[in-house]
């Protein structure tokens, strides 16, 4: 299996290889450099081999896409037909979730909680939390037998810290860090601390409730790109998985063949 795993989210679009299965490289580009993503898909599609079964000299590979933001989507459609004269199979289209849902409308949970969700779930086998900690912070819960039960989701820092900026007049812009004390000794730091522990504490009391409803503590899971900034004061976390979301999108394409493989 050869694929090329496109995970766009609402601020960094992130590119996989795939290779006979084998996880090779993630790149990770902002959504609205297009003349960068270019370079990127164009670079990893050039080192998937030429089928041998092809007259034409077409690559043996498939080209996978989970998105949170239809109008990047269209944009990397755009942009792989026009270089690479090939089509896309988008997650939740014309690929199926690879996960039951136990939720009120299925097709209006984002595709990337579904995947990384079930990514977890196949390492774990067993009740597990998937916290993405990205634009937005989700947590979400994926009971013992392999359903997704439904989350929280919170903004990420990112967003309170602008909305801070923009409801008041004196508070500043900030970008959050891990603090070097609990508590800030001006309004800067004193932000920061609020913000960095309001979302460590927010992780581990939605946790502990999940765990009060199943009835044990579930494994549970970091990833995002704002997970590497709390990780190492979230002790209640079992891992940290970067970019879950494409190994995700690769699971989810071989539970798909898998699927079609039983049909025939």
């Amino acid at each position: 299996m050869n694929l090329i795993a496109i995970d766009i989210g609402n601020t960094n679009i992130r590119i996989g290889l795939f290779l006979e299965g084998e996880e090779k490289s993630i790149e990770s580009v902002s959504g609205d450099c297009e003349n960068e993503l270019k370079t990127i898909i164009q670079s990893v599609w050039e080192k998937i081999p030429i089928s041998n079964r092809s007259k034409d000299k077409k690559r043996d590979g498939v080209i996978v896409v989970s998105s949170v933001k239809p109008q990047w989507t269209e944009s990397v459609r755009r942009i792989i037909e026009d270089l690479l004269q090939e089509k896309i199979m988008l997650i939740g289209d014309n690929i199926p979730l690879p996960m039951a849902m136990w939720v009120d409308d299925p097709a209006k949970v984002g595709t990337d909680r579904c995947i990384s969700a079930a990514a977890a779930y196949a390492v774990v086998q067993d009740a597990v939390v998937v916290v993405d900690f990205g634009t937005a912070l989700t947590i979400d819960l994926v009971d013992e037998n392999g359903v997704f039960q439904g989350g929280v989701i919170c903004p990420g820092f990112a967003i309170e810290a602008k909305a801070l900026k923009e409801g008041t007049a004196l508070l500043p812009q900030i970008q959050v860090k891990k603090p070097d004390n609990p508590y800030g000794k001006n309004t800067a730091d004193a932000i920061n601390c609020g913000l960095y522990y309001g979302a460590i504490g927010t992780l581990e009391e939605v946790i502990r409730r999940y765990a009060e409803k199943i009835g044990k503590w579930p494994q549970t899971v970091l990833t995002g790109s704002s997970a590497n900034i709390i990780k190492d004061d979230c002790q209640f976390i079992d891992s940290y998985v970067p970019n879950l979301v494409v190994k995700g999108i690769a699971l989810a394409y071989r539970k798909y063949l898998d699927g079609k493989s039983e049909q025939s």
